[in-house]
């Protein structure tokens, strides 16, 4: 739809708004509730990157190297190097958020030294959907203005979409991978870190984090949802 002043008005944008304000609302929560528990000290005292290490060691993964990476919530699992690396408020911090999260992202080395499914095709499809990420919207878009070219009988538009699926499925198989590690790390946790009593703060902080990732699939499917409509209108 046009309107004056050469603006135009794409009404497949609406797909697309409950899915963009679910995600404000779990950024949103994350970051409240993780600031929230940050300021719970937990009774052992211990350190994220302690509690990272106590868990590891108990799990027999001797050759998981923990180290210390800047910015807040970048904390992550590396499988190519076997490298735990936390955020300085989770290394350093001896909260029930620091203590949480670190057990979280031990969770995923757990994972994957058990070869757990889920993680394995996460794993598998990553690079592809790295590569998809970056060169989608660049066929997408040339596609919507250039729609006579095509490749092997498909336009641009349509090899974008391709190109897309692969970021909806890394987004879909990342959810059970997400919340399996959260389970892990409450079960790591309960009665040999954090005391009974405490483990509800902790899930609330691996809760909200959760929704995060919710979000993130939300918006993909959402954002498929549109393409679709968009390449089925133009045909």
């Amino acid at each position: 739809m046009y309107y004056p002043f050469g603006f135009y008005f794409d009404p497949t944008i609406i797909l697309l708004i409950p899915a963009i304000l679910f995600a404000t609302y779990a950024q949103t929560k994350v970051k409240t509730t993780f600031n929230k528990y940050l300021r719970v000290g937990s009774r052992t005292g211990y350190t994220g990157a302690q509690v990272a290490r106590m868990i590891l060691d108990r799990n027999d993964l001797h050759d998981v190297r923990i180290e210390h990476i800047s910015g807040k919530l970048t904390d992550h699992y590396d499988p190519r190097t076997k490298v735990l690396r936390l955020s300085s408020p989770v290394y350093n911090g001896t909260s029930l958020a620091s203590q949480g999260v670190a057990a979280h992202e031990v969770g995923h080395a757990i994972q994957h030294a058990n070869g757990y499914f889920p993680l394995v095709v996460r794993n598998s499809i990553a690079p592809v959907a790295s590569f998809s990420a970056r060169f989608v919207w660049i066929l997408i878009i040339a596609g919507l203005f250039m729609p006579y070219i095509r490749i092997f009988g498909f336009g641009l538009l349509e090899l974008g979409i391709v190109l897309y699926l692969a970021v909806v499925l890394f987004q879909v198989i990342t959810l059970p991978v997400e919340f399996n590690a959260s389970s892990r790390a409450l079960a790591q946790l309960e009665g040999y870190v954090v005391s009974r009593d405490e483990i509800p703060a902790v899930k609330k902080v691996l809760d909200a984090a959760a929704l995060t990732y919710v979000a993130a699939t939300l918006v993909a499917v959402a954002q498929l949802m549109r393409l679709l409509v968009i390449s089925g209108r133009r045909d």
